[in-house]
């Protein structure tokens, strides 16, 4: 039986499970199974890596700390310094980043002329990777958390958001199944020339995106970023 998993903590909704085994039912990929490595501190990869596991995907809250575990790093994710992804190979480890492809793929069909600043909520690894995608386009990008690197969340002004049109949510604020929740940002000067971007996909629509649909914002939610950088991981491992 090959295995492939995900590596993360507290992650039993995890989205990556499902869509893999369900792969591997749909397209007859047999004795191959997909599972959850729910592991409590960032050490415990290397018992994991022992395994002889075929591949792995990271998730929260790893995809910074799992990096000097690694033997190798891909040019993008040695870049955004985040992995989400890990290809085995003869006992040797190297990581990839393929959430800036699904981020980049699933916004570009959305983006109008308009389109030139962009304001990222949160700092974490997912971040980096919207943050890189976003480059990578020629977009300018502004950070917003409450770091004191970054802009704060009470310094999102009317003019701000009147410039930084694509608003792209990679905080876990108001994902299930704290559902209620929503950045903090004055979403009374968000306006139908805005692009807002939610990186949740559970719920399908988060409080973000319905506050920011309500003004007349165009919207999008993970799941198409989720289902392109697993695929995406899929290729590395096959390889």
């Amino acid at each position: 039986m090959e295995t492939y998993g995900l590596i993360g903590k507290n992650i039993d909704y995890s989205f990556s499970r499902n869509y893999f085994n369900e792969k591997f039912r749909k397209e007859l990929i047999s004795d191959t199974q997909y599972v959850n490595f729910d592991i409590d501190n960032i050490g415990d990869v290397k018992v994991l890596f022992n395994n002889k596991h075929k591949g792995y995907n990271v998730t929260i809250p790893y995809k910074e700390a799992i990096i000097p575990y690694l033997d190798e790093l891909d040019v993008h994710a040695h870049a955004i310094g985040a992995v989400n992804t890990i290809q085995v190979r003869e006992n040797l480890t190297k990581g990839f980043n393929t959430d800036w492809i699904g981020f980049k793929k699933s916004i570009v069909p959305l983006l109008t002329p308009l389109h030139t600043k962009a304001l990222v909520l949160g700092t974490g690894g997912a971040s980096k990777a919207v943050i890189y995608a976003l480059k990578q386009l020629n977009i300018d990008v502004l950070t917003v958390s409450r770091q004191a690197a970054s802009l704060n969340y009470g310094q999102l002004s009317a003019d701000l958001l009147n410039e930084f049109l694509i608003i792209v949510n990679c905080t876990p604020v108001g994902t299930f199944p704290r559902t209620n929740e929503a950045p903090e940002i004055p979403y009374e000067f968000i306006t139908q020339r805005h692009l807002a971007y939610d990186l949740i996909y559970n719920p399908h629509e988060t409080q973000f995106l319905k506050k920011c649909g309500r003004q007349g914002a165009m919207t999008k939610n993970g799941m198409e970023m989720l289902e392109i950088q697993a695929e995406e991981a899929w290729k590395i491992w096959n390889s």
